[in-house]
């Protein structure tokens, strides 16, 4: 009992709540245009990869970690109204990052806001 609890580190699993609770808000179907779109997941994986948002593997190198580990008073830290991301879901997007920015094969799909606005 309690083997299929948790998913393990670096399952995308981990990391689809804190995309839904604090970045599709802004980066799903009501984006800016400047902004990275990821509304589903076919979009996210267009932003991984050497060079990309999300290098797999390369947790220093992404820029995705990057804004989301700023000081909410530094320009540039996502969320961009404060209220960074907790520390745990740092290491669980580090984690994904790290064991290759998986995303799971088959159908794109929907990542949807959760919960209030960041605005």
């Amino acid at each position: 009992a309690g083997m299929r609890s948790r998913p393990s580190p670096g399952s995308f699993s981990n990391v689809r709540p804190i995309l839904e609770t604090h970045c599709v808000h802004c980066h799903g179907r009501e984006r800016l245009k400047n902004m990275p779109a990821f509304a589903d997941t076919r979009e996210l994986s267009r932003l991984i990869g050497p060079g990309n948002w999300i290098v797999p593997r390369h947790p220093e190198q992404s820029r995705f970690l990057l804004v989301a580990t700023l000081a909410d008073n530094q320009a540039g830290a996502m969320p961009p109204t404060g209220h960074a991301i907790s520390k745990w879901e740092i290491e669980a997007l580090r984690d994904w990052i790290t064991a290759g920015a998986s995303i799971p094969a088959g159908q794109p799909f929907p990542l949807a806001p959760r919960g209030p606005g960041p605005r």
